[in-house]
């Protein structure tokens, strides 16, 4: 059950740590405000992201020592598990904004779609190693694995979470394509795909209104185009070197979800561009080193569980920036290991206790 010997891989546990501690830093700098005024308490949301980034951290230590192995016959449980929570939460869920995303279980939120993208990281590396070879046909291969990923990208759309959702997708494309399936089914997928996509982007006004505010966001400097203008303000206002920490202006309720979605704003006003350089540079470590540890890895289900955490934490990361800095259309999803949440935290930091266990026993 337990790994024995092997080191692990130093580069993304200590950008990882890195990342939490300037998360817990930043989460404090612009929740403080606002957590004085809901609450009376400045460190309320400090406390508690601090909280869970301790039992985070326990679960990635702990998961760093355990085999990864153990959790391949979990793959299908667990991918029944996501399937229930995610139909569980449309009914007894609780959210904000219209949306609903989480179950309160035991005075804490869970977010399922938050667990059901790495139940499916994990369900799609053990069907790719076991049937790498079918994976090049299309009607064998990669679509049972394309139909699970539908139900799940309905149900999470029901929520609605299209972050989430999109995420999710482009996880399962990235360790499809690592598995060699042609890029010709991918282009048929694709094409199959567009108008769907086109439905969801064009079926409620507010995506519609939200789509065209991405295009040009001073169009509607009060409504859908705030949250961008104020976002680019801050990142603007940081100049080079930043405000200082502690100094943001917007945090003073002019840029909405400044301590979760838009989070790297504040840190870009308050450390400056060299501030947010950095925290871009540790997520491309990340990236490049769980690479390295996928072609490392002493097999398939490894190698393809290793390129599922690392493209799905980058990924992410990456939308969360495209947004943030007006790069890409608005869409809530947090900053991995920066933003404050729950199941997010949580679950990246258990991908990563993953990832690190299959660096121990990467080859030479």
């Amino acid at each position: 059950m337990f790994t024995k010997g092997g080191k692990v891989d130093l580069y993304v546990f200590v950008a990882v740590i890195v990342l939490l501690s300037l998360g817990l830093v930043m989460v404090f700098s612009a929740s403080s405000v606002m957590g004085l005024a809901n609450s009376g308490n400045p460190y309320y949301y400090v406390q508690r992201q601090t909280i869970l980034a301790l039992i985070g951290l326990a679960l990635m230590f702990l998961l760093m020592k355990v085999d990864y192995h153990i959790f391949r016959p979990l793959a299908l449980p667990g991918l029944v598990l996501s399937f229930i929570l995610l139909v569980v939460v449309l009914f007894v869920g609780t959210g904000t904004g219209g949306a609903t995303r989480w179950i309160r279980i035991a005075g804490f939120n869970l977010q399922p779609s938050e667990v059901a993208k790495l139940v499916m990281v994990n369900y799609v590396a053990v069907y790719m190693s076991n049937k790498r070879e079918k994976a090049r046909k299309f009607f064998t291969g990669i679509l049972p694995i394309l139909l699970i990923t539908a139900v799940q990208f309905g149900l999470i759309m029901r929520e609605p979470d299209f972050g989430t959702g999109v995420a999710l997708v482009f996880t399962v494309m990235v360790i499809l394509f690592a598995g060699g399936v042609h890029l010709g089914q991918f282009a048929l997928v694709g094409a199959l795909a567009a108008p769907l996509m086109y439905y969801l982007l064009t079926m409620k006004e507010y995506r519609v209104r939200r789509l065209f505010a991405f295009l040009d966001p001073w169009s509607d400097p009060t409504d859908t185009g705030w949250n961008v203008i104020q976002s680019l303000l801050a990142i603007g206002s940081g100049g080079l070197f930043g405000l200082g920490l502690g100094k943001s202006r917007q945090k003073f309720s002019y840029l909405p979800e400044h301590h979760t979605d838009f989070i790297f704003a504040i840190l870009c006003e308050e450390l400056g561009f060299l501030g947010g350089v950095a925290v871009i540079l540790l997520f491309f470590v990340i990236a490049w080193r769980g690479l390295r540890i996928a072609m490392g890895a002493p097999d398939l289900y490894g190698s393809f569980l290793a390129i599922g955490i690392t493209s799905m934490i980058a990924f992410q990361a990456l939308l969360n920036i495209g947004v943030v800095t007006g790069s890409l259309p608005v869409t809530g999803i947090p900053l991995p290991f920066i933003s404050h949440g729950g199941s997010s935290l949580l679950m990246s930091l258990a991908a990563i206790g993953i990832l690190l266990n299959i660096s121990r026993q990467c080859r030479d």
